[in-house]
């Protein structure tokens, strides 16, 4: 893949799945796209030529031009970022990033909405139609079950049973997630309504031009109901995922049963919704306690 692809894809994943800031995001893809031109002038036409020491003489170079350590720390990240994206995505062989010692980034998990809120962003699709049944089953689906918005993309219609649905995730990797009643009455009416003698092998969710759905295309379908239902948070598939992972904790689930609802393949992932239990154990404390 060329270098440009590259960079727009990586830019369309953090708009859909990671819930950044527009201004982030810009700054990112200004920080990766500075490198990709470093690498060109090293005579490298692709991320998979570079290397190490690369990234090394990049931000030499950017030293010796006196540019202040936040911004070379910042770029540095931003390379972080990307590279991890590329390895993820199966786009090269070696992350040749990761051991560069950066602060950790997305420390801060994006927003997560109340109870209320996610309520009035699922009544917001009319399943009147075919474009309003399709979206109330995909936002549904979502925060039923906190899958990744890539992985809602690749789902068919055979990968969805009454009680389960087949996830495949990173890596290839797959696993079974239970779905509630209300999420699969969703797809049921979806499917039953306005697909018609559809192949199981088909994918389970397409655009009015039976079309696969792209990720880009999701995110814009839930900004448009966050925007329609009020709600003045940044909202993003990955909020759904997050707002999924804190409310089944504040209801009392387990972080490992967290873990494998979310596909991650290590616990540390899913320990930055441990401030979600911390905060439910403190309010019990407060409310218990007979010396609070």
């Amino acid at each position: 893949m060329d270098a440009q692809r590259a960079l727009i894809d990586f830019l369309d994943h953090l708009r859909s799945e990671r819930g950044l800031s527009p201004n982030t995001i810009e700054s990112y893809g200004r920080d990766v796209a500075a490198f990709s031109a470093h690498l060109q002038a090293d005579g490298k036409s692709t991320f998979e030529e570079a290397t190490a020491e690369s990234i090394y003489a990049f931000l030499h170079q950017l030293k010796a031009k006196e540019y202040a350590s936040s911004s070379l720390s910042r770029m540095l990240i931003a390379i972080k970022v990307f590279f991890r994206f590329l390895k993820k995505e199966g786009l090269i062989a070696q992350d040749i990033a990761k051991h560069f010692e950066t602060p950790k980034i997305w420390q801060l998990i994006p927003e997560s909405l109340s109870l209320e809120e996610m309520e009035d962003l699922l009544r917001q699709p009319q399943d009147k139609d075919a474009a309003g049944a399709r979206d109330k089953a995909m936002l549904e689906l979502l925060y039923a079950t906190g899958m990744r918005v890539s992985e809602l993309c690749f789902l068919r219609i055979s990968d969805i049973s009454d009680d389960f649905v087949k996830v495949r995730g990173k890596g290839r990797k797959e696993r079974l997630i239970p779905v509630g009643k209300t999420a699969i009455a969703a797809i049921d009416h979806y499917l039953i309504h306005y697909r018609g003698k559809a192949e199981s092998s088909e994918p389970l969710f397409l655009s009015r031009k039976r079309q696969p759905i792209s990720r880009v295309w999701i995110w814009s379908r839930i900004k448009a109901y966050a925007k329609a239902a009020g709600i003045r948070k940044s909202v993003s598939p990955h909020t759904l995922r997050h707002s999924f992972a804190t409310h089944l904790l504040e209801n009392g689930a387990d972080l490992r049963l967290i873990q494998e609802l979310l596909g991650h393949e290590d616990i540390s992932t899913t320990d930055r919704y441990t401030h979600v239990a911390g905060n439910r154990l403190k309010n019990a404390f407060k409310a218990f306690h007979p010396r609070p």
